[in-house]
């Protein structure tokens, strides 16, 4: 098969719309998803997606499309890839999505209550950062304009 037939084999399988939906490219799967080719193949190559073949152009399913949404948001809230490799493999193995769903509920509070942690640690801080700025601005306000606009000499 030549180059000529291979890509109009590609186009014609990208065009049918099959029962589990529309084929779709690469580049037009990466537009969709707001990220980069690279993106797409890096998870592919950790397994976490496994775009059909047509000759060595990648043509991907609502399936394909459907897990890297999931994949994305997992990223997006702070999960890490072993995480979602393990989310994706229960929605696989579980049919009604149970199971997935009480341990995505229970990595969901785990999150949560690191984020909170974060959250205070951040307030306090800010808090303190606030109060450094505030030490600093009176001291030198009280070293009056002149000092404060001296320049030290550079050392030579």
């Amino acid at each position: 098969m030549n180059t000529s037939d291979n890509l109009e084999n590609v186009r014609s399988l990208v065009r049918k719309a099959p029962a589990d939906g529309v084929r779709k490219g690469i580049q037009e799967v990466a537009e969709h998803l707001g990220v980069t080719q690279r993106t797409l193949r890096f998870y592919e190559g950790k397994g976490l997606i496994d775009p059909e073949r047509v000759g060595s152009t990648r043509v991907y399913t609502r399936r394909d499309i459907g897990r890297m949404q999931l994949i994305l948001r997992g990223k997006r809230l702070g999960f890490s890839i072993r995480e979602i490799v393990e989310f994706l493999d229960l929605y696989d193995a579980d049919p009604d999505h149970v199971e997935q769903m009480a341990r995505l509920a229970g990595r969901v509070r785990e999150r949560l209550a690191d984020l909170e942690k974060q959250q205070v640690a951040l307030v306090d801080t800010i808090r303190e950062l606030r109060q450094i700025e505030q030490e600093a601005t009176a001291r030198i306000e009280q070293a009056g304009p002149a000092k404060s606009t001296q320049r030290r000499p550079s050392p030579s």
